[in-house]
């Protein structure tokens, strides 16, 4: 598989699950002299020492607020130019549970509803479906439930979306009308099964049911609400941040090699201020306690409850517990190849963390990463009680 797309696939809850369960033993280890959150930049810089990772933004969020925050190393590795706090940054699969707030939104009012039929909310491909797509529900697209596969399976087939001038809710058809020919990777409503398409069809529906775009009910359903004035869709441009891949900075998209085409917005090819990112968590924190901003509290619950035999909400990964710490914890990371993010609520708390670099594991991302969580997580939650 390509490797962009590998990267995607990096991103289903089950995958964080592993990639924190293996630094839960130096967290444990290092809880006793953990730095607080006032350090947090050295806590950057030192677990970005000696690596290849040009910058990284991380934010610590606590009571209601940012409790700190760090920005440090170049937007671009071959330009001099240091990342700065208004930059912005590319948190791939992250921004999925931004898209399940967008449908709520629309389900609280009545537009959609969580229990539909795929082929009565997008009728004009139910013909060409595979019969055992027709009874998808929008509840089964936003849980990883629906049976789809991750991605189309013919990939290859698809590299004219990084050209195509349709608008991006026409490719977004195009797209789906082929992927639901594809054979189930499970049978749908049965086992969770990691999917960005089924992002892509929640999205074509609130499209069709509004007569909006995705981008424009992105703005109008979330980032208006919670004052997110530089989020927006698709890769970073000229004078921000750049991802990274192979050493270099990766500028444009021309191949699923290379990333993902900006259609791909709805399953979180989405780039924001470490701020805008911030409020977003900051709600769902709010959310959880009966306070939150954007949505009814049944919503909350909704995305932060994990499905039955499923170890995710909507989108949220869901954890009793996290690295040796106290949960409920709520996980999602997210890369294109040139990206990596990861985001860390712990509800009850009232607290956690996002961090983000603009590379992804083949120039050690992941290691720096893991190195920054891993002196975080005994400032964000106790140590979890019993065995």
């Amino acid at each position: 598989m390509r490797a962009a797309m590998a990267a995607y696939r990096k991103e289903e809850p089950t995958m964080l699950f592993r990639r924190i369960a293996l630094i839960a033993a130096l967290t444990l280890a290092g809880s006793a002299c953990a730095a607080s959150p006032d350090k947090l930049d050295a806590i950057v810089k030192s677990a970005m020492a000696g690596s290849k990772v040009p910058a990284v933004g991380a934010v610590i969020l606590r009571d209601g607020a940012i409790a700190a925050q760090s920005v440090q190393g170049r937007q671009r590795n071959d330009r001099p130019r240091r990342a700065g706090a208004d930059d912005v940054w590319l948190i791939g699969s992250t921004g999925k549970v931004m898209t399940v707030a967008m449908i709520a939104r629309l389900a609280e009012r009545g537009v959609l509803a969580w229990d539909a039929p795929l082929d009565r909310m997008l009728p004009e491909l139910a013909a060409g479906m595979l019969p055992a797509y027709r009874q998808v529900t929008l509840l089964h697209l936003l849980s990883h439930r629906a049976g789809l596969p991750r991605d189309l399976l013919d990939l290859k087939g698809a590299q004219h979306f990084f050209t195509d001038a349709r608008p991006t809710g026409q490719q977004r058809l195009a797209y789906i009308a082929a992927a639901l020919r594809d054979q189930p990777a499970v049978a749908p409503g049965t086992a969770f099964a990691y999917s960005n398409t089924g992002f892509l069809i929640a999205a074509a529906i609130a499209e069709k049911a509004t007569g909006d775009s995705y981008e424009a009910l992105m703005r109008k359903e979330v980032f208006e609400p919670l004052a997110m004035r530089n989020a927006g869709f698709g890769n970073t441009g000229d004078g921000q941040n750049r991802g990274h891949q192979h050493g270099k900075p990766m500028l444009d998209m021309a191949t699923f090699d290379d990333g993902a085409p900006a259609m791909f917005a709805p399953a979180g090819f989405l780039h924001m201020s470490l701020a805008d990112w911030a409020r977003f968590n900051l709600d769902q924190l709010a959310g959880a306690k009966g306070h939150g901003k954007l949505l009814a509290p049944a919503s909350y619950t909704l995305m932060q409850t994990a499905q039955p035999d499923s170890p995710a909400g909507l989108d949220w990964g869901v954890q009793a517990s996290l690295a040796g710490r106290q949960g409920p914890a709520l996980v999602h990371q997210g890369s294109d190849g040139n990206w990596l993010a990861i985001a860390v609520l712990f509800p009850e708390q009232g607290s956690g963390a996002l961090v983000v670099a603009n590379a992804a594991d083949d120039m050690g991302a992941d290691k720096v990463l893991n190195g920054i969580f891993g002196k975080l997580f005994p400032t964000l939650s106790p140590a979890k009680k019993g065995p």
